[in-house]
């Protein structure tokens, strides 16, 4: 099953720089490219629906237009990809989660207009990030330069998500010819106001024999990767690596985990990082069992 890199797309400038990036990807992963955009009823928000029981109109000239101005302009900037095009009447969410099943790689904007509006600022972002079947690939404004030669950072906490976060941030390195930072955060006690040595030790142990096992792993699959291990202490995880998104090209994180990541991407870490990085964000899932 040759499953596409899939983007959703508006029409606005932001939803221009997601289908960039995901023809990159497509290019880099040898897929086809299909670009999809979302016509929604007011009552079908984020839902799976029958939009013809709601009487749903007919996707628009002007929609099918901006999809194939798009689709030409991607044919003719990356030569190799396989260009496709489709709209889907019902929720941005529900379409994008749906279409994941079927996908490589999701890619969305956090924000756009039309059918995505509010596209990872509220339900919708928790939904396509949270429940999709693939990793998604979070493309934030630019609203300042992203180092094109920072390394890729992925969060490190031993977790199965977590392996699975670093197996896909060492590919992209690989694939984006940087380096791969290694970092596990291990929060602080600020209830304690005299750190307690014995604590403080193991947590310096735990944290280097993970970060020690991630890259034995990583430069096994990649021996001729740049690793770093970066052991990271604050007072929560966001903090930490929403900082260390600073000067890198991309941040990898795995969809739950545990420890210092406990709940991602059904709490506070999750959403700050997609809303606040200073890279884009992409989120580990796994394949569904029956993909190819």
């Amino acid at each position: 099953m040759n499953r596409p890199v899939v983007v959703g797309v508006d029409g606005s400038p932001l939803s221009l720089v997601a289908a960039e990036h995901a023809a990159q990807q497509a290019a880099w992963r040898s897929r086809p490219l299909l670009l999809v955009h979302g016509y929604l009823h007011p009552l079908g928000y984020g839902v799976p629906i029958n939009p013809y029981d709601l009487g749903v109109p007919a996707p628009t000239d002007e929609s099918r237009r901006m999809l194939d101005r798009m689709a030409s302009e991607l044919r003719g900037r990356w030569p190799g990809v396989d260009v496709e095009v489709r709209q889907v009447a019902g929720g941005p969410a529900a379409s994008l989660v749906e279409e994941s099943r079927r996908a490589e790689l999701v890619v969305v904007g956090c924000r756009g207009l039309g059918g995505f509006t509010g596209l990872l600022v509220g339900s919708v972002s928790a939904q396509v990030a949270g429940h999709g079947h693939c990793p998604v690939l979070v493309v934030r404004p630019e609203e300042q330069p992203i180092p094109v030669d920072g390394p890729v950072v992925v969060g490190v906490d031993g977790s199965e998500p977590g392996r699975l976060a670093v197996a896909l941030a060492a590919a992209e390195a690989a694939h984006r010819g940087t380096g791969l930072v290694l970092a596990h955060v291990a929060t602080a006690d600020d209830a304690r106001p005299v750190p307690d040595e014995e604590s403080g030790v193991k947590g310096r142990a735990d944290s280097t024999d993970l970060l020690a096992g991630a890259a034995a792993e990583v430069e096994a699959a990649h021996p001729g990767l740049t690793v770093e291990r970066r052991p990271l202490r604050a007072a929560k995880p966001e903090q930490a690596l929403i900082g260390a998104s600073g000067d890198a090209t991309l941040v990898v994180v795995g969809s739950r985990g545990r420890g210092g990541f406990a709940g991602l991407l059904l709490g506070s870490v999750s959403q700050a990082l997609v809303q606040h990085a200073h890279c884009p964000v992409l989120v580990a899932h796994p394949y569904p069992t029956d993909a190819g």
